[in-house]
């Protein structure tokens, strides 16, 4: 074997060259690897000996993509086009042998190649969208010539990967290989060669995009099929564009317009945003002071306490990750009717197609349902989800504590009361731990883990691993509050109610933050959720826009009126003009001056900024490691558009100092606590300093 650089080696098998990529973890394309592919196909083009060529990788994958780390650098020669015209042009047949995943890159290395081979459980996928991006070498053009367009439109504006048998089916590779890759591999290039088989360049096959140039419309009505879940993204749009160009423009044209393209998406603010996401919910779950080898305790059945929406929900993570669960409601009928609903959630997604009737009956014959705490025994770990009363959950944490075994996790869902109160009635507050689910819990990603001051490191370390066994994003936060996510979301509240009673209308305020990327503003939020949820008819005197609408009759959407009139048949909603005078009158009543020249700037600004101060304040707290776990929060629980990175990125893309400058104007106009600045802020400002400069810090 010869090494070509320390990435990539060169060894003969008969009269077969073998060109091995070694970059672990993932193979990405970096500098050595890109100078290794063009040195080593350079060098067995000019090898009588070698009549054919395999390029395969080591380790768990193929080529998993660019080197991300790479990206905003200065470019280091050679780039990706040059290994990939001597691997396209090579003389011998070259065969890429795909295993683990060949994306971004990989993948547009591997349709350089003349044949392509792969294992079972190989993905291929052009996932670039997911960061802003498009790809950047030829996947826009070269994949639609091979699978076709329809595929090809899927693969790279929704960013997907596929599997071994469906990339076979559309053309994408022309083998999978049972038993050793590598082997079978080579074994394929022999044969290619005894045949005399031709040297199949994807860039020169025409017969795929000429159906698509018969049915244009396959554009869009593609288009048309993700407008709403791509509202806003620029690269979705881009990808379908390029693609598109592939069946007018030569084939070198539409490269240079592919890089060009990509370029302006890298230098964009969204992408920008979807690259430091990607790498903000990564370091998420990596807590500074928790030692790497923490042991972690066994969870192998979980206990859930409430059956309601929020205790189901929680329960079908579990069950679909195959761990029983035992659930325990107060009464039978509240139990039957939280069980139905759980058996109607799968068959909903089954007659969807998600999966069959018999994994439905697989998850539910995981559930053990009762009323009788006593079977939370021998579970390993108890998650109560009971009301949001301190009283409550100190009354059932006093009884799990009597109940369930020496070393089991005890685990509150609450949304924002003191988990450390909460512990502090049991005897071991070391095993107590906050995890906090969002509605619906089987479909929300987040999970803020509550660390409190006694949670032990190894219920912590368990706690993340459980959070990755049932596919959640976990952001460890302090006791306080609200947490984080609520924390911020009170501000945000503050200043929209205030807006309204200013005389801009709820609809106003709800458009520009729906036109800003957020997927409802906070009073159709509001009326989805319930006008009446924590409202109590005896303690109720109209001390706030909302107690006056449920006053009035109003719960939002479960009756039809809310802050808006819904449409019975299609829910559709519409400004409510009865609602508008009651805000008048409220406003007048407490003095508030009313005006309409509200900018979409200002109700931007006072609905935001309030809560990227309010992250700079939990930061000063010690409530959040990282200003980026406050955007995991955000983007995960709350819909924070990705493109936008989260409240604190967006706060940085604005500049701490004008942050800072608007934060202080605001506050000596309206006033509030909201509205003083964090002194975080203003050092970080007047360092010239971001959020990102700050290094990870221990809960406290």
């Amino acid at each position: 074997m010869a090494a070509i650089t320390d990435m990539v080696s060169l060894e003969q098998r008969g009269d077969i060259a073998l060109v091995l990529i070694d970059n672990p973890p993932v193979n990405a394309l970096s500098h050595g690897v890109r100078l290794g592919l063009l040195r080593a196909f350079e060098q067995v083009a000019d090898d009588a000996a070698v009549k054919g060529v395999v390029l395969a990788c080591r380790g768990r994958t193929f080529i998993a993509g660019a080197d991300i780390t790479e990206f905003g650098k200065p470019p280091k020669a050679p780039g990706l086009q040059e290994p990939q015209t001597a691997i396209e042009d090579c003389p011998k047949p070259v065969v890429a042998a795909i295993h683990g995943t060949a994306l971004g890159g990989g993948l547009e290395v591997a349709m350089c190649a003349h044949y392509r081979v792969g294992d079972p459980a190989a993905q291929y996928g052009q996932p670039e969208v997911k960061l802003g991006l498009l790809p950047g070498a030829g996947g826009t053009q070269r994949l639609p010539r091979v699978t076709g367009v329809a595929k090809a439109l899927e693969m790279c504006a929704i960013g997907d990967p596929i599997g071994s048998q469906e990339a076979l089916a559309a053309g994408l590779i022309d083998a999978i290989i049972e038993g050793d890759l590598v082997d079978g591999a080579v074994a394929f290039a022999e044969q290619l060669v005894a045949e005399g088989a031709p040297l199949k360049k994807i860039r020169d096959r025409d017969e795929k995009i000429e159906e698509a140039r018969a049915n244009r419309a396959v554009f869009d009505d593609f288009r048309k099929s993700i407008a709403r879940k791509t509202r806003n993204f620029h690269a979705p749009a881009k990808n379908v564009d390029l693609i598109e160009a592939a069946l007018d423009t030569p084939f070198d044209d539409a490269l240079e317009q592919e890089r060009e393209v990509f370029e302006d998406l890298m230098a964009g603010r969204q992408s920008q945003a979807q690259r430091y996401y990607f790498f903000a919910e990564r370091q998420a779950a990596k807590v500074p002071d928790l030692p790497r080898d923490t042991a972690l305790r066994e969870v192998r059945t979980v206990g859930i306490l409430g059956a309601g929406t929020m205790g189901g929900g929680i329960a079908m993570n579990f069950l679909n990750a195959g761990v029983p669960v035992k659930i325990v409601e107060r009464d039978r009928e509240s139990l039957e009717r939280g069980i139905g609903v759980v058996r109607k959630n799968y068959q909903r997604s089954a007659r969807r197609g998600r999966f069959t009737m018999e994994q439905v009956e697989e998850r539910m014959s995981l559930l053990d349902a009762g009323t009788d705490k006593s079977v939370f025994a021998d579970v390993d770990m108890v998650i109560e989800a009971v009301f949001e009363l301190m009283p409550l959950k100190k009354s059932v944490f006093t009884e799990l504590d009597a109940i369930c075994r020496e070393g089991a996790i005890l685990a509150t869902n609450t949304s924002g009361l003191n988990v450390n109160e909460i512990a502090a009635v049991t005897k071991r507050p070391h095993d107590v731990i906050g995890t906090h689910f969002f509605s619906p819990a089987n479909v929300m990603k987040l999970l803020e883990i509550v660390r409190g001051d006694e949670t032990a490191e190894d219920v912590l370390a368990t706690t993340l691993q459980v959070s990755k066994t049932i596919g959640k994003i976990p952001a460890v936060v302090g006791v306080a509050p609200g947490f984080v996510g609520n924390r911020l979301l009170h501000q945000r509240g503050l200043e929209a109610e205030r807006l309204i009673l200013e005389g801009a209308p709820p609809a106003r305020v709800d458009s520009v933050l729906y036109e800003f990327g957020l997927p409802m503003g906070p009073f159709a939020m509001g009326d989805l959720a319930g006008l009446d949820v924590g409202w109590d008819p005896d303690d109720t005197h109209g001390r706030t826009v909302r107690e006056v609408l449920c006053e009035s009759g109003r719960r939002g959407q479960k009756n039809g009126r809310g802050y808006y009139i819904y449409d019975p048949e299609t829910r559709a909603p519409s400004p409510d003009p009865e609602v508008l005078d009651l805000i008048r009158d409220f406003a007048s009543r407490h003095g508030v001056a009313q005006r309409d020249d509200h900018s979409d700037e200002e109700i931007l600004d006072r609905c935001l900024l309030p809560m990227a101060n309010m992250g700079a304040k939990i930061l000063e707290e010690g409530k959040a490691m990282r200003s980026s776990d406050i955007d995991v929060v955000w983007v995960n629980g709350y819909g924070w558009p990705v493109y936008q990175g989260g409240p604190m990125f967006w706060a940085e893309g604005m500049g701490l100092d004008t942050v800072a400058a608007k934060i202080k104007d605001y506050g000596a106009k309206l006033g509030g606590a909201h509205w003083e600045l964090s002194p975080l802020i203003e050092q970080l400002a007047s360092e010239g300093n971001s959020f990102q400069d700050l290094p990870p810090q221990k809960i406290r």
